[in-house]
């Protein structure tokens, strides 16, 4: 569904200026606790490989070899890859935290994902047309995309990109979608080629040959633990971030409300295309934080340890100002995404119309 402004250019001059203050306040207290979290974070991840790993020697202790790698890997991708990759730790001057050298474990390689993720989804968050994240060229995730019996397949192809989500995000920037379309050749992501082949070949040794190697006889139980673990990160990950982009009340942009884009309503439309999940301490660093969708995509490149401290800040703004703060359990906000991937397969619901959210008709979402 599309959204216009519903708030007066003076209302989002005034809205942008009170969240430029949050981030200006956060940015001058940053040092050494942030450094120490996240150095201690590092700490437990490389323990928890280390364990799993280890585990994989003894046989009964597989599930538990499994367990500790799937966390390892949950924590590399997530609280630490995704985090510093925005550059959130830059102001370390370490280079084993420079969003420019860090590379994750992971088959896509970081330089690709930054261009994706950190440029196109960030910059143009949920304007169709602009946002390849809306759906990623596989899924029809919103009803202002055109039906075509294609989309029928809509719970499957969501199913197969969750158990291969790591693939399906090194495949992200090839277009595959364009280039069956015919609008793109093979040749036209030529540039990619050899960093995704280098990616693949570096993280396909080392879970399924290097590894499994390492344990000798027990090679085909530590090559299935380790495919376990990616699996098990996988869903994680496509849960926690399809949970933060598509339930039920997250606004999409049609490309001529955004042309001209002042800082309030980029906030504005980053607050409107984004969801939060409720839970506990841990559940919070398992999803690096992004349980706090709504602050990352307003805060992305402020360490993500901080946006527990400022969701209450964020939402008394949003009150305020009469705007939904979208929030809510892993299981009503999967369970609302799940509906919407259903929902979405079938055809009669894709006529283009822009919807005008009335602060008084849409509060701030209750947790």
């Amino acid at each position: 569904m599309t959204h216009t402004t519903t708030l007066t250019p003076e209302q989002l001059e005034e809205f942008g200026a009170e969240l430029d203050a949050i981030r200006q306040r956060i940015i001058a207290d940053l040092g050494e606790a942030d450094a120490a979290y996240l150095r201690k974070v590092v700490k437990a991840q490389r323990a928890f490989e280390a364990a799993g790993r280890a585990l994989f020697y003894l046989p009964p202790a597989w599930p538990l070899a499994v367990a500790s790698l799937s966390v390892s890997k949950i924590l590399d991708n997530m609280e630490i890859g995704h985090n510093v990759m925005h550059g959130q730790y830059d102001w370390l001057g370490d280079p084993d935290y420079n969003s420019r050298m860090f590379e994750w474990d992971n088959v896509c390689p970081s330089e690709q994902w930054k261009y994706s993720h950190n440029y196109l989804h960030h910059t143009y968050t949920n304007i169709l047309g602009k946002d390849r994240d809306i759906g990623y060229g596989i899924l029809r995730m919103d009803e202002e995309q055109e039906w075509r019996p294609y989309y029928l397949g809509n719970p499957l192809y969501a199913f197969l990109l969750m158990v291969l989500f790591e693939w399906g995000v090194a495949a992200h920037d090839l277009e595959v979608d364009e280039i069956v379309a015919g609008n793109k050749t093979w040749a036209d992501t030529k540039k990619l080629h050899a960093g995704l082949i280098r990616k693949i070949r570096n993280q396909v040794l080392k879970d399924y040959l290097l590894f499994p190697a390492l344990t000798g006889p027990l090679f085909p139980l530590t090559f299935a633990g380790n495919a376990t673990a990616n699996l098990i990160r996988n869903i994680w990950a496509f849960n926690i971030i399809f949970c933060g982009h598509f339930p039920t009340g997250v606004a999409t942009f049609a490309q001529e409300d955004c042309e001209e884009e002042t800082r309030g309503h980029w906030y504005y439309r980053q607050l409107l295309g984004s969801a939060n999940i409720t839970g506990g301490k841990l559940f919070h660093v398992m999803t690096g934080n992004l349980s706090h969708q709504i602050e990352h995509h307003l805060f992305p490149d402020l360490p993500a340890r901080r946006y527990p401290e400022i969701a209450a800040e964020v939402r008394d703004i949003c009150r305020r100002y009469g705007l939904p703060y979208n929030t809510g359990s892993l299981s009503r906000q999967l369970g609302s995404v799940f509906v919407k991937i259903g929902r979405l397969a079938l055809p009669g619901r894709g006529r283009r119309r822009a919807a005008q959210v009335s602060p008084a008709a849409e509060p701030a979402v209750a947790a």
